[in-house]
């Protein structure tokens, strides 16, 4: 794998991170509870600090670091809105759409690992893996409790 290669591994999922940052804080802004919002501000800072840290490998590897999430985020997020609307911004609406948006985070984490990488940027990638699996079942398990309380 070359450079460029690794750089554009990098900015994947950097727009990855950065469409969680952003829709860890719309969904903040929309939910009705304290508890939750301050829970997906966590996972939005979360996200931020490891755009950052990818951020900071492009630049190792003589690359231009992405700086805006992607355009199926910007989406993602759009419709993030209009289902707050139709919904009236329930706090499980908005679980249900960070898991899907951590659903999305697995799927491109797990694709950027099945590649052949340097051993500095695969350790950087496999902990915040984690991390994205950590922000999955939380979420899950806040979504199931969420579904519970409207049964």
């Amino acid at each position: 794998m070359d450079r460029k290669d690794v750089v554009d591994t990098l900015n994947r999922l950097i727009e990855t991170s950065k469409d969680g940052e952003y829709g860890f804080r719309t969904s903040a802004e929309h939910a009705r509870d304290p508890q939750l919002q301050q829970t997906l501000q966590s996972r939005a800072e979360e996200c931020r600090q490891g755009a950052a840290e990818l951020q900071s490998l492009v630049v190792q590897y003589g690359g231009t670091a992405e700086d805006s999430g992607s355009a199926t985020g910007a989406m993602h997020r759009g419709w993030v809105a209009v289902k707050g609307t139709l919904a009236g911004y329930s706090d499980l609406a908005m679980l249900e759409e960070c898991e899907r948006g951590e659903d999305t985070a697995i799927e491109r984490y797990r694709s950027a690992l099945a590649e052949d990488l340097p051993s500095d940027v695969r350790i950087v990638i496999e902990r915040q893996f984690e991390g994205v699996k950590r922000n999955h079942s939380q979420i899950r398990l806040l979504r199931d409790t969420a579904r519970a309380r409207t049964a």
